[in-house]
């Protein structure tokens, strides 16, 4: 019956060639949401998972860069703010290759996609094979990694920079209070806030935050999205966006390797991925690890000093490395007892892992990335469990996934001790990933099952 339900809810909110988060509240197709709603589509439809990427890759920008938002042109201008004659991505986005026949933001999403691709591929191989569905999406999964790795290394050392808290998806973290406090929020009649019209204020970024987002976005835009030249105001490494990129990483060095037959080039930058995942693990370790509080911390580059310096706040941002399998020995035992310590309290005061501190000033179980547990995290957080040998933790909060789903009606967020729903119902990533733990009962650490391969 639970499988029934999260179907019906992609059913409802799909468009025909990809999958909205929320027909009210995100009408459009977003990033990261779409890579992990195809994680979740291949168990009902491995060709529309495939379609569902192929979507959000059409319209990559020529730099390489994959945008957060693609615009369904049949939906009203009103319908969300920032829309399409905000961010004018065929004119602004002119220079850095944006794509004529469709409307984007211009800005990014954590690069969940190479991983998604690999998945959606091993749910049915020969169908992926009979539609070249790697081969088609492998040009574009590369340029996107090569933007990321070589235009967002503003700190030079390896790591890829955020320029806007939108990148990195958890948009209201206290994470971001310190790097946004240097960002004068807009006028607040230069712009109205279609988000109020469906949630609750008191579960939504304030609006002298939002009024930041605004001005940071603008000023993007009118810097024609380009990246060289110094920094904007906000540049942040983020302990979570470069985990998925390195864990991406991966996937597109099993990519490689099932396209490699006769083509050595492909195979040696197979290779070369491999190598990499181990420089930017250990670039990670480096330059965000807080071994005082066993936490991985993001790096604030426009603080003061010469490589700026770490934001004390925890956030679930920091647990999100354990999906690496070559930390340090020693680092994912201590996430583990961070994850289940009185900051996150997991297995004891949370049922879910919150999305910021139990115990920090900002923690508000409600508001947008504040308190709250999603989905996406806590899936992820699953994911590392089981790849450090944490069988019993990953069972437990698996379960406690899936009944917070059904409880919530699939919600948007929810309270990570009652699981009290909030935000959007019928949520698609909520859904998509419901469907994917139905799938993770156990079977890949007894049966080695293959779409288990890209963690290891």
């Amino acid at each position: 019956m639970l499988r029934e339900r999260a179907a019906a809810v992609l059913r409802a909110n799909w468009t025909g060639t990809s999958t909205v988060p929320s027909r009210a509240l995100y009408p459009h197709q977003w990033s990261w949401d779409s890579a992990f709603i195809a994680i979740g589509l291949r168990h009902l439809s491995p060709l529309r998972a495939q379609s569902e990427l192929e979507t959000l890759l059409a319209a990559q920008w020529g730099d390489g860069r994959v945008p957060h938002i693609v615009f369904d042109e049949a939906v009203p201008l009103d319908a969300y703010f920032p829309s399409p004659d905000f961010w004018r991505s065929t004119t602004a986005g002119r220079a850095a290759g944006a794509p004529a026949a469709v409307q984007t933001s211009g800005i990014v999403q954590p690069p969940v996609h190479a991983l998604a691709a690999w998945l959606v591929h091993r749910a049915d191989p020969g169908l992926s094979r009979a539609r070249s569905f790697l081969a088609r999406v492998h040009p574009r999964l590369a340029a996107w990694h090569h933007y990321l790795l070589s235009a967002r290394n503003a700190g030079g050392a390896g790591l890829a920079a955020v320029l806007h808290p939108w990148e990195q998806g958890m948009d209201n973290s206290p994470c971001w209070d310190a790097p946004l406090s240097r960002v004068e929020p807009a006028e607040p009649g230069a712009y109205r806030r279609a988000d109020l019209d469906h949630g609750a204020p008191e579960d939504r970024p304030t609006d002298a935050d939002y009024g930041r987002y605004v001005r940071l976005a603008a000023e993007y835009r009118d810097r024609r999205y380009a990246d060289a030249g110094g920094l904007g105001a906000f540049a942040v490494e983020d302990p979570a966006f470069n985990a998925l990129l390195i864990a991406s990483e991966r996937a597109l060095a099993r990519i490689e390797e099932e396209l490699a037959a006769g083509r050595p080039r492909l195979a040696e930058s197979a290779r070369e991925r491999r190598e990499r995942t181990g420089t930017l693990t250990e670039a990670l370790v480096a330059r965000l690890w807080d071994p005082r509080r066993a936490l991985f911390l993001c790096r604030d580059l426009r603080a003061p000093g010469p490589d700026g310096e770490l934001v004390p706040e925890r956030g679930v941002t920091g647990l999100v490395p354990l999906v690496l399998p070559a930390l340090p020995p020693g680092t994912a035992a201590a996430l583990v007892r961070t994850a289940c310590g009185p900051h996150f309290g997991l297995g004891g005061q949370t049922r879910l892992v919150p999305s910021y501190d139990l115990r920090g000033p900002a923690f508000d179980p409600r508001r947008y990335w504040r308190g709250p547990a999603w989905f996406n995290t806590n899936w992820l957080v699953v994911k590392g469990l089981r790849l450090h040998g944490e069988h019993e933790r990953a069972d437990g909060l698996r379960d406690a996934l899936l009944d917070a789903a059904v409880t919530s009606g699939f919600a948007e967020y929810v309270d990570p001790r009652t699981a009290r729903g909030s935000g959007a119902r019928g949520f698609g990533w909520t859904a998509a990933l419901t469907l994917d733990l139905l799938h993770d009962d156990g079977r890949s650490r007894r049966d080695g099952l293959p779409e288990e391969e890209v963690w290891a």
